[in-house]
């Protein structure tokens, strides 16, 4: 069906499910990794042209946009990727970080929580047929402002969760996790977990328990994602 971009910022935070799905509608991958080394935030390679692709999937990182001083050798370059990518047509679809990156390109803006969202957290849905309202997963220490001319299509009591501008689509939450990938998350970043009274064994137990309608859910969205007209409507 076409050839996909995925950005991907570093060994931790691969496509996943997303990933799934785009290969059922038969998309081909083409993985774009920013950082070899998660420890090192420098990237001087040059990246890909996205007009060569049929659409972009921009994925999170532990970085942050809105302290761009450890990645200004990279952060700049994709914002502007994503921006051309959606002034040309193609559809971006931006997942926590990425979702941060396709605001930014848009004009929002990306700023810190006063408290970070840190597991199975409840949102609210406009369309409950597209995004599910109830639990996603979430981990993220900043927030997005819904661009303008954007459609806010969910948020939590914390911030927005889901905007739509045209056929990109940007989330705050992790549709794309798996059980384990939050295992991982959760041993890498257990001393921020201790730092809020989190239990680890409790994100990871409660990520197996939904696992199966998680998949759906996020199959839902990249299904409604693939089919978006280039237009202001939901």
């Amino acid at each position: 069906m076409g050839l996909a971009l995925i950005i991907e910022h570093d060994e931790t935070g691969p496509v996943a499910v997303v990933g799934e799905r785009l290969i059922h509608h038969g998309f081909e991958l083409d993985t774009f990794r920013v950082l070899e080394d998660r420890s090192d935030p420098i990237c001087t390679k040059e990246f890909p042209d996205p007009n060569v692709y049929d659409l972009v999937v921009v994925l999170g990182s532990e970085r942050s946009v809105c302290d761009k001083g450890p990645i200004e050798s990279w952060i700049d370059r994709e914002i502007d990727l994503v921006q051309t990518a959606h002034k040309s047509g193609k559809p971006v679809l931006g997942l926590c970080f990425g979702g941060q990156v396709l605001a930014a390109a848009l004009g929002g803006e990306v700023t810190k929580l006063e408290k970070p969202e840190i597991g199975w957290c409840e949102i609210e849905s406009e369309h409950p047929e597209v995004v599910s309202p109830g639990p996603w997963f979430e981990w993220h220490y900043d927030q997005f402002t819904v661009p303008e001319g954007s459609i806010e299509m969910a948020r939590s009591e914390a911030s927005s969760q889901v905007f739509r501008l045209g056929n990109s689509v940007g989330t705050q939450f992790h549709p794309e996790i798996t059980p384990e990938i939050i295992a991982s998350w959760t041993m890498i970043g257990g001393d921020e977990l201790a730092k809020f009274d989190i239990s680890p064994d409790s994100i990871i137990s409660e990520s197996v328990d939904r696992e199966a309608e998680a998949r759906q859910q996020a199959y839902r969205l990249v299904d409604w994602f693939l089919d978006l007209p280039d237009d202001q409507c939901p």
